[in-house]
């Protein structure tokens, strides 16, 4: 590859949206080297997920995938019925036949503008610890929560086998991940970190209903873009696109978002974020 490319990102397409397909569609690369981060919540319906990420592929010289909860979710009319772990991998397999590289895989190095840096496709979920001021357990953190109407789908679609919750599946990925990245990570590399969800609470704060952080990530990886030399992070999941500096790193939320909410903005839908060389934000 060449010098010439740009990183990119985007997250949260929700292609099942006909106005969001569309975009997908006119997505392009601004050159035959660039590579495209995409940060979950592709779809949830398994062959619109295989359709925007075969059409990612063909157009990409390399396509990052992390999984957002909305494909791990196993809707009643998707005719792949697998749940939990079982629907990740499957997920892995389809974005592996299109060689797109997933967070089981090695970790690859961008050597274009703002590289070299390693690639980090990470999946953490979420265990229930950016809970609402006064509540101390995940019980009180959700009784809060429904109290205020606020319950995010997850809790009804998606399913943590084998796993008894989704906090003990995101305790597990957490330690796993954090092994590999101690294990993998070349010394003297930047990182960029991709998750779904955001890795550090701050970005939560802005949410209008706070109670929905509890769906939102985890306390148990707030150290990790400066432990692990992250020169940006990447995320969606919020649908609020934004950067700002946490302890001096840069994190992009890079999200598209539902129709209604990016159809009063003024800017255009389905911009692709630069994300090396990263943006002087907060300097």
């Amino acid at each position: 590859m060449g010098k010439a490319g740009r990183l990119v990102a985007i997250s949260d397409l929700h292609v099942r949206y006909d106005e969001n397909r569309a975009i997908v569609e006119r997505l392009r690369p601004a050159s035959d080297d660039d590579w495209l981060l995409v940060a979950g919540d592709v779809g949830e319906l398994t062959g619109d997920i295989e359709w925007a990420l075969t059409l990612l592929a063909e157009r990409f010289a390399k396509v990052v995938w992390v999984p957002g909860n909305h494909e791990l979710w196993t809707p009643p009319d998707d005719p792949v019925r697998l749940t939990g772990e079982a629907r990740y991998a499957y997920l892995v397999e389809l974005c592996r036949r299109l060689g797109i590289v997933t967070p089981e895989d090695p970790y690859p190095v961008w050597e274009g503008e703002g590289g070299p840096a390693v690639i980090a496709p990470l999946f953490l979920l979420y265990d229930y610890t950016f809970r609402p001021a006064g509540t101390h357990s995940k019980a009180d953190a959700l009784r809060v929560a429904e109290a205020a109407g606020v319950v995010c789908t997850d809790e009804f679609m998606l399913h943590p086998d084998p796993h008894p919750g989704l906090d003990d599946w995101c305790r597990a990925r957490v330690a796993a991940t954090e092994a590999r990245l101690v294990a993998e990570l070349p010394e003297g590399l930047p990182s960029v970190l991709v998750n779904h969800w955001p890795i550090v609470r701050e970005p939560t704060r802005i949410l209008r209903y706070p109670e929905f952080a509890l769906w939102c990530g985890t306390e148990a990886t707030h150290d990790w873009p400066v432990r692990f030399r992250a020169a940006a992070v990447v995320y969606g999941h919020l649908h609020i696109p934004r950067e700002m500096r946490v302890d001096g790193v840069l994190h992009q939320e890079v999200s598209l978002g539902y129709p209604r909410e990016w159809q009063p903005r003024p800017s255009t839908p389905g911009r692709l974020v630069p994300i090396l060389p990263a943006a002087a934000v907060g300097r």
